[in-house]
Formats: C-alpha cells, sequence, structure tokens
C-alpha cells in the first residue's frame, strides 16, 4: 500500500483551459434539443463554466481531505480511499462506482456514513488513478476478486457491498465469491437501469406479455433503450480503441460525452460541479479510453458469478411497478422504493442513500 495524493500539474490545468478556449465547434440544428446528443448552446456553457468558474484546485483539495492510496493486485494498479471510522469495531463498507463515474460520485456520502462504518472507496480499474490498464481481460469478475484481495490486505474480517450500475455488479460478485466476510450486499438501481440491463438477458422479451400493462412499459423501455439509447454502449462495447482518440485528444468530446449521461440519466438536480470533478479527473488521468476498454470486456466476457447467500438490499430510485418484475428477489430481502432520484443516487439523493444503508446495515453489523 503506497499512500497517495492528487496533484495535477498546473501545466496540464493551463492546456486544459487553453484548449477549451480555442475549440473547435460544430454546428447545430434548430428545434431539436436533446434529441440528437447535446445541444451546442448547453455544452459551450458547461465548457465556459469548466474553463473559468469551476474550481479543479478546490475539488482536489476536497479529494485530499481524505486518505487515499494505491496498491498493485492482479498486475493492476488500484486507487482508492481509505476513510476510517473513529469506532474502531465498526464494520467496514466498500463502495464501488460505475460508468461514467468515479469515486467522488461518493464524496456526500463519507461524512455521515463514516460515523458507522470503516470506508473503502476505490476506483475500478482503468478510471481515474486506477491507470493505466495493465492489460486485457477487467470484467466484473475479475474486478471483484481484485476488491477480494483488497479487502484482505486492508484487514477487514467483515464488510458490506454497495454499489450501482456496473458498481452493483461487482458488488454482488464480490457477495458471491467473499460470502465467509461479506455481511451484506446493498445495491441501487432505476427502472430505466434495470430495463437497460434486461435488454442483456437471453429470452427476457420473450417472456413478457405486451398485452399486460406493466409488461408493455417495460418492452417499450427496453425498445427505447436498444433503439435510441445504447448508441455509447455499441461503440464502446465494439470500438473501444478508436473512441478513445477523441477522449483523449478532447476534452469537448470527453465533457459531452459523460454529460451526456448525467443530462439522460438523472432526475432530480445534481452538482454540477461534483459532475465535473469526475469528468476531470477522467480528464487529467486520459481514462475515457480505458474505462471504454473495461466495457468492451464486459461485453465479451462469459463469467458470471455464482449466487449470492448473504443478506442482499436493494434500494430503488424513481421507482415504479416495473423494477420488481425486472429483479426477481427471494423472499425477506431489504427492498426500499423512493418515488425520486435516478441512476446517480448518491449524487441525486445522498441523504436517502445514508438512511438505507444504516436502515440495511445495522442489524447484521
Amino acid at each position: 500500500m503506497e499512500p497517495f495524493r492528487i496533484a495535477v500539474p498546473q501545466s496540464d490545468l493551463d492546456q486544459l483551459h487553453d484548449r477549451l478556449a480555442h475549440a473547435r465547434w460544430p454546428a447545430g440544428l434548430p428545434g431539436v434539443g436533446w434529441s440528437r446528443g447535446v445541444p451546442p448552446e448547453k455544452l459551450r456553457e458547461l465548457a465556459d463554466h469548466w474553463r473559468t468558474g469551476y474550481d479543479w484546485r478546490a475539488a482536489e483539495a476536497r479529494l485530499n481531505e481524505y486518505p487515499q492510496f494505491t496498491t498493485e493486485i492482479d498486475g493492476q494498479t488500484v486507487w482508492f480511499l481509505h476513510v476510517r471510522s473513529a469506532r474502531p469495531e465498526a464494520p467496514a463498507l466498500l463502495l464501488t462506482h460505475g460508468y461514467p463515474s468515479s469515486p467522488a460520485e461518493f464524496l456526500g456520502l463519507i461524512e455521515p456514513l463514516a460515523a458507522d462504518f470503516h470506508l473503502v472507496i476505490p476506483a475500478l480499474p482503468g478510471y481515474a488513478y486506477s491507470t493505466p490498464l495493465a492489460g486485457t481481460g477487467w470484467a466484473m469478475m475479475r474486478t471483484a476478486r481484485a476488491w477480494v484481495e483488497l479487502m484482505r490486505r486492508l484487514g477487514y474480517e467483515r464488510y458490506g457491498v454497495h454499489g450501482g450500475d456496473v458498481g452493483a455488479g461487482v458488488s454482488g460478485a464480490v457477495a458471491s465469491l467473499d460470502g465467509e466476510h461479506v455481511i451484506g450486499c446493498h445495491v441501487v438501481t432505476d427502472p430505466p437501469t434495470a430495463a437497460a440491463t434486461a435488454t442483456f438477458i437471453p429470452g427476457m422479451a420473450d417472456r413478457l406479455d405486451p398485452n399486460d400493462p406493466v409488461d408493455k412499459v417495460i418492452l417499450e423501455r427496453i425498445d427505447a433503450f436498444r433503439t435510441d439509447g445504447s448508441g455509447y454502449l455499441s461503440i464502446m462495447n465494439t470500438r473501444p480503441q478508436t473512441i478513445g482518440y477523441g477522449l483523449t485528444d478532447s476534452p469537448i468530446f470527453q465533457l459531452a460525452w459523460v454529460a451526456e449521461k448525467f443530462e439522460e440519466w438523472t432526475r432530480m438536480p445534481i452538482d454540477r460541479d461534483q459532475m465535473l470533478t469526475t469528468i476531470s479527473l477522467y480528464w487529467f488521468t486520459g481514462c475515457g479510453v480505458s474505462a471504454a476498454h473495461t466495457l468492451y470486456e464486459q461485453a465479451h466476457s462469459y463469467e458470471w458469478g455464482g449466487e449470492a447467500t448473504v443478506p442482499q438490499g436493494f434500494a430503488v430510485f424513481g421507482a415504479d411497478e416495473t423494477v420488481p418484475r425486472l429483479i426477481p428477489v427471494p423472499d425477506g430481502t431489504h427492498w426500499t422504493e423512493f418515488p425520486h432520484g435516478g441512476h446517480f443516487p448518491a449524487m441525486e439523493a445522498p441523504d436517502d442513500v445514508v438512511a438505507d444503508l444504516r436502515t440495511f446495515f445495522g442489524p447484521l453489523s
């Protein structure tokens, strides 16, 4: 374990600002809004704020308030925050982000959760300072095995896991691999994400009845994802290196690529500076291409974890009647529905996430 501290050279920050100031902008079309991607006027405003209003040094200092480390696991550099609770007997909680995100997603959870848990918050391999990507094969199961090893090295005999998006898959895999030490697995989801995930389950559409009102909504969402919402994923699942040139060379491209997803997938206002912290981490580390490679790896992976036998908890944001159809859960599973929020609840509704984590893990701790 090596102590780590973020220190972006001023020359890198100056270059970012210069690139943003001299960007070459494409023309837009009137009246199309967000239907064809990020509108130029929206991205111009966000890029100007990134250049003149957003304070990277303040974000850097905030991240550096928390102890950070790097370690090498299975040949891969892993960067993580490790915040110990004032309660030595507290259990540990492993928080895993998804795409397009980073450990910065959890900044609003650290202070309240540290009262009850030792927190371990790693960047997925290929993301932020868990770079460069050491090689091929970094799909969810390999990441889960690395997380099990990380928690072993940190000396935690009892720990919980939590995540959303890719982080939910990794957390479930950790629970299946290390049930001897994992006390519970808690994940967050939302109806569009659940429907999008269902597109990858063989035969799912055939099991749904288009004449049933709830199934009809699910089928419509699956179709919407396939025809209109999956373009970004199709590119990264097939040509991650090609898309990586734009993500690595153009801050405007990197900004648009991530900001579009935050716009489409959130249902509540978020702190755009927190979003820009993640985008800045992508830019300064050049991880856009390596993150894309990990999505390619998952799309071509045939390795899946076994069934987790530990207690499981689900927090559904923006909940409606469709999600229980898509996520069959056994009796006794912790299940909480929130009418608000979306794909990034740790940023959209952090108080609700903290409360649900405490409710779920409290009896298990």
